[in-house]
């Protein structure tokens, strides 16, 4: 009878670019996140689904280089968030996992059950998310992206970042 096969080892950031990823600011990568949602998922979601969202900080925290990117949603758009306010849900998780969620290679209650994906803050929000997200159709980002000519506008929309402080539970 053979033994089961170990569990394959979970990818790490190697320790210098780790260290160089840390002493980044986090707005640039809360504005590439938010332009990234609003190009692929926000066509997806269902307009109750972000106003439910609007006002709301999420925070994904990349648990394994020390950074975190906020964003909300306003005016139907997600927006980056400024500052360092409390998050009303933060999602963690490895970057390697959040790449495997993205790419849809594993599934979040795999990693959540595994203690790889952890939920701080409002549980219904977060139950709201995926939910959302394991119904959502998605191309893959590159079919998702709008035409070129479109990028100024979705940009000039996306911006400027939000103190998400003074939207909070607004809704548009």
């Amino acid at each position: 009878m053979s033994s089961p096969s170990p569990p394959a080892p979970v990818a790490t950031m190697p320790a210098p670019l780790r260290a160089l990823v840390r002493r980044l600011p986090g707005l640039p990568g809360s504005v590439a996140l938010a332009l990234a949602l609003n190009a692929a998922l926000r066509p997806r979601i269902p307009s109750e689904v972000l106003t439910t969202l609007c006002g709301r900080r999420i925070r994904l925290l990349v648990q394994d280089i020390d950074v975190r990117f906020d964003v909300t949603v306003h005016d139907s758009l997600f927006r980056p968030c400024t500052g360092n306010g409390a998050a009303d849900l933060t999602i963690g998780a490895k970057a390697i996992d959040f790449i495997r969620l993205a790419r849809r290679e594993i599934d979040a209650d795999t990693l959540f059950f595994n203690r790889r994906l952890h939920m701080e803050g409002d549980t219904e929000l977060g139950l709201l998310l995926k939910n959302t997200l394991d119904t959502v159709e998605l191309p893959s980002f590159w079919q998702a992206l709008p035409p070129p000519a479109q990028w100024p506008s979705l940009v000039r929309h996306t911006l400027p970042p939000l103190s998400c402080a003074d939207h909070r539970h607004e809704h548009s």
